[in-house]
């Protein structure tokens, strides 16, 4: 029997691949029930020691909360985007309350649209509560039902129903995150909590909510145009932006907003959409803005981070952003995996899957944090590992590119050589990631013709660093320098891994080796920084600003 991972239909025939009702991938047998798999929880193998999985509070799932959608019940589909953006809001503001434990964005709304019941979700992601609710809007009239659940009794710890006008909001947010928070640590904890206790958590829910606009209007354009980031298409994206500066010009001392629009910009230069350098110096500019305006706003410091990583590649200041940010909103899955991607690039492999796991424990159902991990173990030669995690990113994000080509490159060092070509054929980027997976793989099993002819079909100005590690794998050593020395004359982002590919590891003994890692700017191993009392050392990147756009849009994985 199949099933599929998203909506859950059995299939008997064993010749469908894909779900007729909505394409995924069709998996052998049950359907995962969604439980976070004990992938690298189990005793490693001989020579793979790592850090477990998750996370020790992980295991205390009383303090641990999911903050579902919220049901749009408004006649105006396009009210979703206040639903969902409520839900998320309430979900920002209690993940920075200490002592709880709240579930990312990608894993709660996993459910969203799917006929799961309360208590099955809950066992899913390991929580003892579920927040859910439903909004209804007319004109500028607004009702909000809310509950929360007791996952293991299946009854309510408590409701409510707030019948108000929009200027209300605010109040209203504040009021289920405070309730919440009460209900969890008195029924689920059982803490005796004193007097004082509502001027507390009123004080932590403030720190939270720091940032925030001063202005209804503004909130609700925000929140619109977080809706259309997320969407992460080009008109949406570009939409999402104007929705940021029209909110902005109601209150231009709204931080988040700022930070919001920097993240925009970050996405648009990602995609190759605008040019990388001005899509991030208008990052900087408004991550800038948002921290001067708000100096402990996590999302700011996030934004800024990203900047001296992908433009500078500063890795000092990037970890010092990060790190910032950690500490200010210390359970966001997001700074996590991209602390994870920054030292796993400096070879601290042992942190990478520290922080991935911390990410992993908070957003279970994200194939980002899935599939970085099994870039760590990768990089790390924990193969089976590896494995586990990139078929776990598999399982969660069927259409994800670049992870088929990654794990039949696991495969193939397993000497796994015919499974690794069934596996790379599977990858759906056939213009730049397939080819670069089946180059490798056909000259590793004999088939140097058809190696030559995959090869060729990578584009010299968009994966320079690739067809550099193929010509690795193949041998051709002179051919691999000279590409690798073109990544630098065109300042490409992708250089950043040079010191880590797995498969530029047959350059390392030539003496050519050591004076490329100097001319990228690598330190010798073992070179830390000081940064200050309170930060450790680090090695650090430390690059010139690329003077151009690069062109290679797959540089980062």
């Amino acid at each position: 029997m199949k099933r599929c991972p998203d909506c859950l239909r059995d299939y008997y025939d064993q010749t469908l691949l894909y779900c007729l009702d909505d394409g995924n991938a069709l998996v052998e047998g049950p359907a995962p029930t969604w439980e976070l798999t004990t992938v690298i929880m189990s005793e490693p193998a001989s020579g793979e020691g790592s850090p477990p999985l998750f996370a020790d509070d992980l295991s205390e799932t009383a303090s641990a909360v999911a903050v579902l959608p919220f049901a749009n019940l408004s006649r105006d589909e396009n009210s979703e985007y206040f639903s969902d953006g409520l839900a998320e809001e309430l979900l920002s503001v209690l993940s920075r309350i200490k002592g709880l434990r709240v579930v990312a964005r990608t894993s709660a709304f996993f459910f969203k649209g799917k006929q799961v019941g309360v208590e099955e979700i809950g066992r899913s992601l390991r929580v003892g509560s579920v927040l859910e609710g439903s909004v209804r809007m007319a004109g500028n009239r607004v009702r909000i039902t809310v509950r929360l659940v007791d996952v293991e009794r299946g009854y309510n710890l408590w409701s409510e129903t707030y019948d108000r006008t929009m200027e209300d909001i605010f109040t209203i947010q504040d009021d289920i995150a405070r309730s919440v928070v009460e209900q969890i640590r008195t029924k689920l904890l059982g803490e005796k909590l004193g007097s004082e206790y509502s001027e507390e958590i009123a004080e932590e829910i403030g720190r939270a909510v720091k940032g925030r606009a001063a202005d209804v209007e503004a909130h609700r354009l925000m929140m619109v145009g977080r809706h259309l980031l997320e969407r992460g298409n080009r008109a949406d994206v570009k939409t999402a932006m104007e929705y940021f500066r029209r909110a902005l010009e109601i209150d231009p001392n709204y931080a988040l907003c700022w930070a919001e629009l920097g993240r925009a910009h970050q996405v648009e230069s990602g995609q190759l959409w605008n040019s990388f350098d001005d899509g991030y110096d208008q990052a900087e500019i408004l991550s800038k803005k948002a921290l001067e305006l708000e100096p402990d706003l996590a999302e700011g410091h996030a934004v800024l981070g990203y900047v001296y990583q992908m433009r500078g590649f500063d890795f000092v200041e990037a970890e010092r952003c990060f790190k910032r940010a950690l500490e200010l909103a210390p359970k966001n899955s997001y700074v996590l995996r991209r602390m994870g991607i920054l030292v796993r690039d400096l070879g601290r492999f042992d942190e990478a899957l520290h922080y991935f796991s911390r990410a992993v424990g908070i957003d279970p159902l994200s194939p980002s944090n899935w599939w970085q991990t099994g870039f760590a173990h990768f990089f790390a030669d924990e193969l089976t590992k590896a494995e586990s995690a990139f078929r776990r990113a598999l399982e969660l994000g069927p259409q994800a590119v670049f992870v088929h080509a990654f794990l039949a490159l696991v495969l193939l060092r397993q000497g796994r050589v015919e499974q690794a070509l069934i596996e790379a054929h599977l990858e759906p980027d056939g213009k730049y990631w397939r080819p670069w997976a089946l180059a490798i793989i056909h000259h590793a099993a004999g088939r140097d013709g058809e190696s030559k002819v995959e090869l060729s079909k990578l584009d010299p100005d968009q994966t320079p660093f690739q067809i550099a590690e193929v010509h690795s794998m193949r041998g051709e050593t002179d051919d691999a320098f000279e590409w690798l020395e073109r990544t630098i004359d065109r300042c490409d982002p992708a250089r950043i891994h040079t010191r880590e590919s797995p498969f530029l590891r047959p350059l390392h003994s030539d003496p050519r080796w050591g004076q490329l890692l100097k001319r990228i700017g690598f330190p010798d191993r073992g070179t830390t920084l000081q940064m200050n009392d309170t930060q450790h050392a680090i090695g650090t990147i430390m690059t010139l600003r690329p003077t151009h756009s690069p062109k290679n849009k797959h540089y980062h994985r």
